[in-house]
């Protein structure tokens, strides 16, 4: 598939996605998502851990109280861009590294094997923000990849330079990326899909990222509703197949 806008965007027929945290779906694929529904495909999400460590202030926000929070957050976010079916993977937030990457695939691979999606989206190998979990998922839904046959296409989430340019300041103001974290960055002419948001699109995922409270509230009140909007307006995917040919 060639880069498109959301309005040329190709119809995916099953969209997988595979992802770390509540609300990492949602900042990286709610358009994505938002279009595949639209044009009647079928979309399952796949989620590790329930965040329950997601939170500056543990006394209030204790693991048990937050992961039933972050349930309920992550199944109102999804229900925003049509999405009904997703699975947990029961894992500890903050200990997906800690599992074999051989582990991790072989739970994925009966998912895959039984849902047979065109199209898995994922983190890219660097873990977007650099986050162990990020990076652990990306390892785990490549190899299962693999080991399926690597018949779906698989796509990584990106950046652009020009995303880096308009909003990487304030990303890196607000402690977007981990330390020593090198956040990725892609050239539009290797991109498989871009997913541009306006008008009704884009109030769509505002109320997906919106819906992680926990996650999102403060953050929007720091930069203002319209800017915080803008700044995840635009999502970017790489093919696998592509990076594994840059690393090799």
């Amino acid at each position: 598939m060639s880069a498109s806008d959301v309005g040329h965007l190709p119809r995916i027929g099953t969209l997988l996605g595979v992802w770390a945290h509540p609300d990492d779906e949602a900042y990286l694929s709610s358009g994505l998502m938002s279009r595949a529904r639209n044009h009647g495909g079928r979309v399952v999400v796949v989620t590790a851990t329930r965040g329950e460590h997601g939170t500056d202030d543990p006394a209030r926000w204790p693991p048990a109280r937050l992961s039933v929070v972050r349930e309920q957050e992550l199944r109102a976010s999804l229900a925003e861009v049509g999405v009904h079916e997703h699975h947990w993977l029961h894992h500890g937030d903050g200990e997906l590294d800690g599992v074999p990457v051989s582990q991790g695939a072989a739970e994925l691979v009966p998912l895959i094997e039984d849902v047979s999606p065109d199209v898995i989206v994922t983190f890219g190998p660097e873990g977007m923000t650099g986050h162990a979990d990020h990076r652990a998922i990306s390892a785990w839904t490549t190899e299962a990849w693999r080991r399926t046959g690597r018949r779906a296409e698989l796509w990584y989430a990106t950046l652009t330079h020009e995303y880096h340019r308009d909003w990487g300041e304030l990303s890196q103001r607000v402690g977007l990326w981990m330390d020593d974290a090198e956040p990725p960055v892609s050239h539009p002419s290797e991109l498989s899909v871009t997913v541009r948001l306006t008008g009704s699109m884009l109030a769509r995922k505002h109320r997906a990222l919106r819906a992680h409270a926990s996650q999102t509230r403060a953050l929007e009140d720091l930069v203002g509703p319209a800017r915080y909007r803008e700044w995840w307006s635009t999502e970017s995917f790489v093919s696998a197949e592509r990076v594994r040919l840059e690393s090799a």
